[in-house]
Formats: structure tokens, sequence, C-alpha cells
């Protein structure tokens, strides 16, 4: 919210409340407020002043104002532009990062809001006409740019022409486009998208559109006619216009202190500490190429206007180019930019931050009448996958690559590296999934065996595959809803692990079921839960989880007192699947037994402060290349799904994870490059976000992108992987030829809704002969191995030849893994009485009664056709009333794990 005073324009009154761009000029020595429909005409003769507003989901909004300054505009305006700017950051709470833009040196960050291009007009702007003195007329422009375009005016004249940009020639009633014949394809498609705005903004889409290629002229009618507009065609000089260099960043600045006067005093070192940052100063960081000016907290408004003043000054006196940016940064608010020059710059962003934000954003809503008592803590996928798709995993042991059978594909251990591929299908469409899994204590030469066969995977799929690199504790939260329910125990199963295991003598860390061990157990279902084995020691607790503790055939189970509900019915549920027989003993955090804390080695301190999860900001899009082994990102800005040019590859860093995304006609072909080049990103860190070279790296190859990436887009499905260049793509659409596409992907994750995604779940929940599938996990993955214990055994004592297994893998076939012993076991459930679904009534169920020493899980005569997720259903109501000690509708109002625990002590569970 502003925050007005006397030394603040009027004309900020109520700014920055709405995400999106508030420009204003200045006219007559007063700021005039610019129409939407306006935005993006600037004019050479004006400064102009412009604001865009990030309102995010927690915290406070993101603010970045922009002067610009029209080459032909007076000393004076451009002075008040800047004043205004200080302004602004003060009516905004001074939490803005300013920059002072110069017509046609504009940074690529201001240029991205007004895509595809601004093209600054001659002469001064008038609130009344709009442009004074404007009329239609022929003019030429020059384009410049892989990714975002700068548009010029040049004269309209033949020596204008170069070789190595491209040019646009609007005329009254043809827009023509000159390519230099050492212009980039990209430079190519970003000036077709000029065109196509000039097409539709000048001429209302109602005029002609042609392309001229330098050096191509025979017999071409409307190369004929481009010429005839400088007097016929005559070959350009092959003498290069362009003088534009590539400069290079250096890493070499000095700090200025600037004192009330404006003075500049230099401090007299090149080794940077943020400590000589004061409060109660300004400061100027010279960086040859980039100019900042830092302002501290406690300085007034005249001060900082002093500092910008003479930091502007000083470029003048030494002659600086015009290209110099200047970049003005409020204490706090420094970018990555900036830190780089200090050592070691210290986070300062604490996890308490999280929580405030969230109870400024829920006052906020309940202050516009909105009723909200908790705010989802993050936008969860939407529903891609469902129960039943196909998972298959290999353990990785040197050469020998094991396919898992279904009981062992659900048990990883930390000392080995495993592939984990998941096909699924999701919008009629194929997808599958390939995770290279690392264990936290597998060994490097592991590591390296599971990525090579990887590779050999993909190539089995001709490309289709995302690759997902992850290591053991950073897993996405998609990875495990594909086992359900899984355990990853301490020690491992390859021959190095066991060779480096016996020369250090630890054999007492792996997992010994005759030994006791401590389970951390997470998830948020019963068809996504997971048990991870911890240290056997008392600082593995944390209050904010529950653990099982085994010994023999016993168990505690601990519950810490920041853990929810959901996290006791997920204990229970995995108490179950690891042990049916297991008679747990209850602990809640507080009332622990001594001889609990003698099986953990005594008692010690543990968190017990709630774990808060990272705040995910909006993600970034870099495009990269890669040469001497060094790699050069550069930031998108504002990215949309045109930016993704095939021709390119680019990193989507997310913070929580980062995708590399490969183009069709890019020049890397083998996905194990492109994974190389988002480890080389993770260990860059460029935003100094605090990356680590444990956050996932997915791969994704053009034209199969999968639903979780391309809902961070606008996506277009017929966009993805069309024929052709990024230029020639372009053309077609411009020109309304449909182009077709190789493959359609992807959708538009914002627009899906909520409820939309239930119906998928419900619908995919039901399989082919109309019944639901049951609730527990582990009870169904028991069916399944029961019923097709032949095939399972024979397929968990081979160990395929690697290349048979990549050449055959990934090939549809509906008699492997999964598929096969769904089928297998038709025949047999069909002879069995129909199973009731867990939706069914209580009183169908009731109708199947049976006694209670039948439903016990220990009972010597089970039955064995029943639901066996809901045992007590099929007690009759008196007897249910006998042993619970409740009627069943009372039962059931009960929460999930409270329901369990009664069903565990009474031997139903």
């Amino acid at each position: 919210m502003s925050r007005l005073s006397k030394d603040i324009d009027s004309a900020f009154q109520g700014v920055g409340t709405k995400s999106g761009l508030e420009i204003w000029c200045v006219y007559n020595k007063q700021l005039i407020s610019i129409p939407k429909s306006s935005f993006g005409k600037f004019h050479s003769g004006n400064a102009y002043l412009v604001l865009r507003t990030f309102l995010r989901k927690i915290e406070s909004p993101q603010y970045d104002i922009h002067y610009w300054l029209g080459i032909d505009a007076n000393e004076v305006d451009s002075i008040l532009a800047s004043d205004k700017a200080l302004e602004l950051d003060a009516a905004l709470g001074c939490c803005t990062v300013q920059y002072r833009e110069v017509q046609g040196q504009e940074t690529e960050k201001f240029l991205s809001y007004f895509k595809p291009c601004i093209i600054p007009v001659e002469g001064k702007y008038s609130p009344k006409t709009g442009i004074a003195g404007e009329t239609y007329q022929v003019t030429l422009l020059r384009c410049k740019g892989d990714h975002v375009v700068r548009v010029k005016e040049v004269p309209f004249l033949r020596s204008s022409l170069n070789h190595d940009d491209v040019f646009i020639l609007d005329t009254a009633s043809k827009v023509f486009l000159f390519a230099g014949c050492n212009s980039s394809t990209q430079e190519k498609a970003k000036a077709m998208e000029v065109v196509e705005y000039i097409k539709d903004n000048k001429h209302d889409g109602r005029c002609e559109v042609a392309t001229i290629e330098d050096g191509k002229f025979s017999g071409d009618s409307d190369a004929g006619e481009f010429w005839s507009f400088f007097g016929g065609y005559a070959p350009i000089p092959k003498l290069s216009s362009s003088t534009t260099q590539e400069q290079t960043q250096t890493t070499c600045a000095e700090l200025f202190w600037i004192d009330t006067k404006g003075n500049l005093h230099p401090t007299g070192t090149s080794s940077l500490d943020k400590d000589m940052l004061e409060k109660n100063k300004c400061y100027m960081l010279d960086c040859h190429s980039e100019v900042f000016v830092w302002m501290g907290r406690n300085t007034s408004l005249t001060e900082r206007k002093t500092s910008i003043s003479s930091s502007e000054e000083f470029l003048r006196k030494e002659g600086r180019s015009t290209t110099t940016s200047l970049v003005l940064l409020t204490e706090g608010l420094e970018n990555a930019r900036f830190r780089s020059f200090f050592n070691k710059w210290p986070q300062t962003v604490e996890s308490s931050l999280y929580n405030e934000g969230r109870e400024k954003v829920a006052a906020l809503f309940k202050q516009k009448g909105y009723d909200v008592e908790e705010l989802p803590d993050e936008e969860d996928d939407p529903l891609y996958t469902n129960c039943r798709d196909n998972l298959k995993v290999w353990r990785v042991d040197g050469d020998d690559v094991s396919l898992l059978s279904i009981p062992d594909q659900t048990k990883l251990f930390t000392g080995d590296c495993y592939l984990v591929q998941y096909k699924y299908t999701y919008k009629e469409r194929t997808e599958h999934l390939l995770y290279v899994w690392i264990g936290c204590e597998s060994i490097q030469q592991d590591r390296a065996d599971a990525i090579t066969n990887a590779s050999a995977i993909v190539g089995s799929t001709k490309g289709e595959s995302v690759l997902c690199h992850i290591y053991q504790g950073n897993e996405p939260s998609r990875f495990f809803p594909m086992f359900q329910s899984l355990v990853v125990f301490k020690g491992g199963l390859s021959r190095r692990y066991k060779v480096l295991l016996a020369e250090k003598e630890k054999i007492g860390e792996e997992y010994n079921e005759n030994k006791a061990s401590l389970f951390r157990v997470v998830g948020t279902s019963p068809r996504n839960m997971q048990a991870i084995q911890v240290n056997l020691v008392a600082t593995s607790l944390n209050s904010s989880y529950s653990y099982i503790l085994q010994y023999g055939a016993s168990a505690f189970t601990w519950i810490g007192k920041l853990s929810s509900d959901s996290d006791h019915e997920v204990l229970d549920r995995m108490l179950y699947f690891l042990d049916t027989s297991c008679q747990p003993i209850y602990i809640r955090e507080g009332n622990e037994t001594d001889t609990f804390w003698n099986l953990l080695g005594g008692k010690s301190e543990y968190p017990k402060e709630k774990e808060m999860r990272k705040q995910i900001e909006e993600p970034h899009l870099f495009t990269c290349s890669c040469s001497s082994d060094v790699l050069k990102v550069k930031e998108i800005y504002n990215f949309v799904q045109d930016d993704l040019t095939t021709e390119d590859v680019f990193l989507l860093d997310c913070q929580s994870e980062v995708y590399v995304w490969i183009g069709s006609n890019s020049n890397i072909k083998s996905k194990e490059e492109a994974l190389t080049l988002g480890l080389k990103f993770l260990e860059m860190d460029i935003l100094e976000e605090g990356l680590t070279m444990r956050t996932p790296v997915y791969v994704v190859t053009e034209g199969h992108e999968p639903p979780f990436f391309t809902r961070f887009f606008e996506w277009v499905p017929e966009k993805a992987n069309m024929h052709g260049n990024s230029f020639e793509r372009k053309l077609a659409s411009l020109k309304g030829k449909k182009t077709s596409t190789k493959r359609s992907s992807g959708s538009q994750y914002r627009s899906q809704s909520k409820d939309n995604a239930s119906r998928d779940l419900q619908s995919r929940s039901v399989s082919s002969n109309g019944s639901e599938r049951g609730v527990s996990p582990c009870s169904s993955e028991k069916l399944l191995s029961l019923s097709s214990a032949e095939d399972m055994t024979n397929s968990s004592n081979s160990t395929p030849v690697v290349k048979k297994l990549f050449s055959e893998s990934l090939l549809v076939d509906p008699n492997d893994g999964v598929a096969r012993q769904e089928s297998s076991s038709k025949s047999d459930i069909s002879k069995q009485k129909p199973r009731v679904g867990i939706n069914s009534d209580l009183s169908s169920l009731e109708s199947l009664a049976y006694s209670y020493e039948q439903l016990r899980v220990d009972s010597q005569k089970p039955v064995t056709d029943i639901d066996a997720t809901r045992r007590e259903a099929y007690l009759t109501e008196k007897e249910f009333e006998e042993r619970f000690g409740m009627a069943k509708s009372e039962f059931y109002a009960l929460p999930k794990w409270k329901q369990n625990k009664l069903k565990i002590s009474l031997h139903l569970f």
C-alpha cells in the first residue's frame, strides 16, 4: 500500500495494488498517466516512468521501476523522471529496484514487458493527439536480438541495410522482412513477431507480408518490389555495418561512498564485504559496463536523489558509453549480480517470514470479505497419473542392471542406485518418466553407471522419455506416488558398496531385521507414504514427524507433537505395510519410556520446531550455451511458450527443481549431455538461491513436454514441435498456413480446476470391470503378487543383459509388469464373489456378515473374498458394538487414524 507524504507526487495515489504495468510521461514538468492503449509507444522527445508490479502469493509484492529517457528528451525532463522514480519508490515503502533506461540501450527486462517489441516514435507526446503531427509514411526498421528484439527506425536509404541484421520495410499495403545473410534463424523469427505486430496494429491485419533473403533475387516478384523502393537492386557492401561487440562481464569493481553533497569517496579496496555498506550512507559500485547505486535504509529521499545525480554526472565525466546500465538498489533488495561482487554475501531470509507472509495474505483476503481459515502451502501438482500405471524398477550393480519384482520394487537401499521407469497415460497420450535415483551412501562409480544406463533406456524410446536425476532426500513430490508405499533401508546390495563397507567395517549400519531399526514415516495419504530408515539415535527424531522403532517382533510408534491427523493415518498404514503381525506400543512425544530411550542409545536433544518448506518463488528461464567447458546463461524475462526456440537449449529454474529443455533443432542430441548442463547450472547457482548439487534435474525434449513442465507456461499444444525452424514456423503461422505437428504436447496447468482433477481421479480409479480399487496400496500389491507368484519368481531371479533390457524395456507389452499381473489375476478374481468397494453402503457389507473370529487378520480360518481394508464392516451391528463399544455410525465419524488404532487393537487391521 502506498504511503504518501508532502514530498511524494499525488499521481502515485493508489499505485502498486494490481499486477501489471503503470506508465507515466513527463509532460510540462509534471506526470501524465498513459492509457493502456498506448503502452509500448515511447516518444524520443520525452522521459517516461514505468512501474511493474508483481503480486506474489506469499510475502510482499515485487516492484520494479524504470525511468526511460528518449534520445531527444531535454535534461530537465530527464532529471525529473529520475527524481520521480525515487518518489515512487518512497510511495511504495522503499522496496523497489530502479533502472535507468536509455533509448536504444534498454535492458532486456524492460523490453520483455512489451512483447514483441517497442518501436520508439519520433517527436513529443501530446495527451490530446497522442503523437504531434503523426502521418503514415514508409519506414525502415532495424531488428537486433535472438531472444529479445531491439527495434530502431533507421534512415530510409539503401546504405542503412547490412548483412548482419534483419530489416522491416513498412509500406502502406505491404510489410517486407529483409533478412541479412549473417543473421540467425532466431533473429529472423523474432523480427517476424514484429512484422505480425505491425500488421495487426498499424494495418488492422489487412496487408500483405513478404520475406526477402539477402543475396537471393532470381526473379522473385516480392524481391523486385522491395528493391524498387530503393531505386532498383544493387549489391550491399560486404563490409558489415554492425560494430556492436559482445561485452565481456568484468569481475573487477570499485566501491565509492557518496556524501550528502554528492562527492564520491573511493573506499580504496578491491576486496568487498557486505559489512562495508552502512545503513545511513549511499554507495556507488562501478563495474565499468554497469553501475549500481546502493542506498541504505536510513538515508533520506534528498540523500538518495543526490547520490543518483552524482552517479549520472560521474558517467558523463568519464565519457562512459550509453550502453552502461545504471541500477538503483535499496538495502535488502540487492540482486544477484550486485551480490556477486562481494565476498560471501550472507543469506538473510528466515523461515519465520514464510508464516508471517501467509498470515498477511490470509488477513488481506478476510479484509476483502473472504473468510479464509487456511491457505494452501503451495499449488499442488494436478493429477497426471493413477495408481494402475506401469512402474518398473531396476537396481544398478556395475554392468548388471536387474529388473526388480513387484514386492521388491517398493524397497530401496541407501547404498544403491536405481532406475525407475513410470509409463502413464495423460490426455490420451502415453508419457514416459525415467528417474535415476541416487542413494545417499551409493558409490560414485555406481552413480556414473546409472546415468549411462539411463541414457541407453532413453535412446530406446527415441528420446520420448523425460529423464530426471534425483538424490535420496531431495525427491520431487511426484516421485513417491508412483510407488504408493515405499521403504528405504540403510545399506546396499551392490558389489562395490559391499566391498567399501567391508573395508570401513561399517557392518552395523546396514538394516538387520533382528536388530532395532528406526524409520521416519512421511506421506500425504495411504497412496503416498514412505518409511525411511534413519540412524538409531535420539537426534534423528523431529517433532514434525512420526516414527516407527522396530525391535524384534515388537515396535514403538512415536508421534511428534507437531504431526497432523493425516500423519497418524499414514503411520498406521505404514506399520501394517512393514509387518502385519507387529504389536505396536503407541507413544506420544513427551511420554517416552526408558526402554524407548535405551533402544536409541539414550535421551538427547532433537529438533522440536515446525519444519518449514522453502518458499517457492516464480521460476526463471535461461537460454544456455557451453563452449570450452564453460556454461554461459542469459535470463529470459517474462517468458512465454514462444520463447522456447527450437534451435536452443533452455534451463527452467524452479528452485526446488531444474528443467533442461532441448529444442529439436539444437546441437544437443544426447540427454546425458543435457543433464551435464543442468548439473553445471546447479554448481553456478547464478541467482544465489542456495541451489545444491542434489536438486532434481529434469531433461525434457521438445514435443514431449510433460504436464508438470508445461504448467509454467500458457501452453498451446499445437505449437509444440511444429515442423521447420523457428522462422519457418512464424512465417507459416503469420500467413495462415496450417502447421502440422509431430506430436501435440502439454496442458495448460493454471486453467485446470480442482473439480476436473477430482473427476479425473474418479474415472481413473474405476477398473475395466466397473469395480473400484481398494484403498490400501499394500493389500492390493499383495493381491497382485499372490496372483502371479510364478511370474514374479522368474523375473526376480533373472539378471537380463543390458542391451537386451534396453531394447525391450519400454515397449508396450500387455503381458509384462503390472499389466501382466492384472490380466493373470482376472480369471481368479472372476471365480470369487464380487468384491465390495470401499464406498459401498454399510448395509450391503453387513449382508455379507462374518464372525469376528473369521475376520481377524490372524484367523485360523480367514475369509478371502472381502475388502481387507474394511474387515470391521462385515461384522453384524450387534457384534460390532460388543467389540468396539460404539455403533458403526459413531465409529466412522472418528478420524481415520483413530479408526485404525481401534482396528489394530482388535486385530482387524
